[in-house]
Parts: structure tokens; C-alpha cells; sequence
């Protein structure tokens, strides 16, 4: 089984952590830290896979919830961002995909529609070299509504000027692929085609 581009796709977009890079380890043990030090709350694997690609702030509105402890969303969003930006150095490219982007790089349009944050997400991407395949990225702060709404892909559509239907969007997450079915695109889920998932 090999991972392909559909021939109806004039445009594709790519997920980032997950999709491109295997950053989740690292994030999820940004997540744990944070989680255990800040909260006390045992951020667990399986809440963490469940909610990849809804962004930071809306997983912590949800932990707030659980645990009805007062804390600001947003700020923890934040600590957890920067704790995950000083493992960057450890990130790992998940090759299947991005073989596919350099393979398709000047051929069609391309971008990274991301529900992390802009400045963590253009330093992973510099530190593993792909910058010189993408220059259009959404991410979480350019959007009103971050995934699952369809908002970051139709953005990304805009920005390469394709039409929805014609964008085939690479995804390893359940609300990245309902965000792209909700865009009338063509989903691709990674996760078969990425190491260990």
C-alpha cells in the first residue's frame, strides 16, 4: 500500500504534527508535563491521541471542565507551546508523507493547514528543512473556528487559489479528517502509512 495522490486533486494540504513531522511523542510528553505539574491531572495517551488536531486552548477548556480547577486556558496553552518548542530538536520527519510533498513540490500547489500555533509550528518546520517545499501555513491563529470546523482548510484553499473540491487534504487526526470532509475535500488519513501508529 502506498500513499498517493488522488488524480481529481489540483491542490494539497497537509496536517502538520502527526502528518508531517512525528512530533506527537514529543507533544504528548509536553501535554503530560504540564498537565501533571501545573494541574495535577494525568493527561493520559488515549485522551491525547483522541484529541489530535483540536488546538491547545479547546483541549484545555475541556480539562477545566473535567477537573472544575480555575485556571486560564489560554496561559497553559501557552507554557505547554513553549515546554514542546525546547524538544523541537528531537523531531522526526514521518517520511512517507513528506517524500510525497517533495514529490509533488512546483508540481501543485501546496500548504500546511495546523491547529498549533503560527512562530512553534514555523520552527519545527525550519528545523526539519521543510520551508523550502511550504510558504503557506494556517494555523489556529488565523482561523475563527480551528478544526473539526473546516475553517484552517478552506483558508488554505483560498490562500493557493483552488477550489475546495479539487484540495486533498494528508491528516492523521479524527477532527482533521471531519474538518476536511466538512471543506468538501478529498481526506486522506496517514495513519496507515506512518511509522508505529
Amino acid at each position: 500500500m502506498e500513499l498517493k495522490v488522488d488524480p481529481a486533486a489540483k491542490a494539497l494540504i497537509f496536517d502538520l504534527d502527526g502528518t508531517l513531522l512525528d512530533s506527537m511523542p514529543l507533544h504528548y510528553i509536553a501535554w503530560k508535563e504540564i498537565c501533571k505539574e501545573k494541574l495535577d491531572f494525568d493527561f493520559t495517551e488515549e485522551f491525547f491521541y483522541a484529541h489530535a488536531g483540536v488546538s491547545s486552548d479547546n483541549i484545555f477548556k475541556e480539562i477545566k471542565e473535567i477537573t472544575g480547577k480555575d485556571f486560564i486556558p489560554h496561559n497553559l496553552a501557552t507554557q505547554k507551546e513553549l515546554l514542546y518548542e525546547t524538544k523541537i530538536h528531537e523531531l522526526t520527519l514521518v517520511q512517507p508523507v513528506v517524500d510525497l510533498a517533495i514529490a509533488h513540490h512546483n508540481k501543485l500547489p501546496m500548504a500546511i493547514g495546523t491547529g498549533s500555533p503560527t512562530a512553534g509550528s514555523w520552527m519545527a518546520i525550519k528545523a526539519m528543512g521543510l520551508d523550502q517545499y511550504f510558504d503557506i501555513l494556517v494555523s489556529k491563529e488565523d482561523v475563527p473556528n480551528p478544526k473539526p470546523a473546516p475553517d484552517t482548510f478552506l483558508r488554505c484553499a483560498e490562500l493557493m487559489g483552488a477550489d475546495p473540491k479539487d484540495c486533498q487534504v494528508f491528516e492523521d487526526g479524527d477532527p482533521g479528517l471531519q474538518a476536511a470532509r466538512s471543506a468538501g475535500m478529498i481526506a486522506t488519513d496517514i495513519r496507515p502509512f506512518a511509522n508505529g501508529r
